[in-house]
């Protein structure tokens, strides 16, 4: 082993329950001859930032970065979330608003969420268009909506379990749309690292991220102090539905499906000329 590999990988991933459940077994040294890790927790606007730095040498990002980063960093076939009925919704104060010219807060212009929003709002509103985007965290976004600072908002996470708390209405469900019309799996978030870390120290941490996954899924319990503590003050419950939605067979696997999700947002979005064409090996890993 050089000296280079013995070093912690520095790692950023959400505090989410999804990422904290996926990489607890990883992050607390139960996974045999795994690579060691130094974590920095931060929210996936953030990461997404750190990827197009080139900061950091694994990272969890937004699938929709991916075009921006690939040539520094490999997609990771495994860790990340992929899934059906877990996309982003579109809500609003009062049901069926029309967003002709309304204001939409989002929480990242280069976030999948935006992508299926945008490819959304291409296929089902008149002219493709709505008012003005505006870019605030996450967690901001439904008292935004709530308070009429904006008139819709697009959000992620557990909001899907909690935005009736706020009196809010669904006016539609992203991921809905991308399955009709696509019949995969909605791509959201994605794990990346450095390709100049090499090919036998990144199939190493596929390799431990799987095993990770697998322990999480084996002791679920085991996950669980490490989960809370970095859930926010989630309740549990939602804390579990949460996992629930995000953290599934392509978590442990990309596989056919998963990858042909991803080169499906990917290829749409630079058709509409949201994001740049992936060339044709640019998933490939290592």
């Amino acid at each position: 082993m050089t000296t280079g590999e013995q070093q912690p990988l520095q790692i950023a991933y959400s505090p989410c329950p999804n990422d904290t459940f996926v990489f607890d077994a990883l992050a607390h040294g139960r996974v045999p001859d795994a690579p060691a890790l130094d974590v920095t927790f931060a929210d996936i606007d953030i990461t997404n930032g750190m990827a197009e730095r080139g900061e950091f040498d694994v990272l969890k990002v937004s699938y929709a970065v991916l075009p921006y980063v690939l040539g520094e960093y490999a997609l990771v076939p495994c860790g990340g979330a992929l899934g059906r009925g877990c996309g982003p919704l579109l809500l609003t104060r009062e049901p069926g608003t029309d967003l002709a010219g309304r204001t939409v807060a989002v929480p990242s212009e280069k976030s999948t969420a935006y992508l299926l929003f945008r490819l959304w709002a291409a296929d089902t509103l008149t002219g493709g268009g709505v008012g003005e985007i505006v870019v605030m965290p996450f967690h901001e976004i439904m008292p935004a909506v709530r308070d009429g600072k904006v008139d819709a908002g697009l959000v992620i996470h557990e909001a899907r379990f909690t935005y009736q708390n706020y009196g809010l209405h669904k006016l539609a469900d992203m991921g809905e749309h991308w399955e009709r019309t696509t019949a995969l799996p909605i791509p959201l978030g994605a794990i990346i690292a450095k390709r100049s870390l090499g090919a036998d120290t990144l199939s190493r941490l596929a390799e431990s991220i799987r095993a990770s996954v697998r322990a999480a899924w084996d002791d679920p319990e085991a996950s669980r102090p490490y989960v809370m503590a970095h859930a926010q003050e989630m309740d549990p419950v939602v804390a579990d539905q949460h996992i629930g939605l995000y953290v599934n067979e392509f978590t442990a696997g990309l596989g056919e499906k998963g990858y042909a999700a991803v080169r499906g947002l990917l290829t749409r979005a630079a058709a509409e000329g949201l994001v740049p064409p992936l060339g044709p090996d640019a998933l490939a890993f290592p």
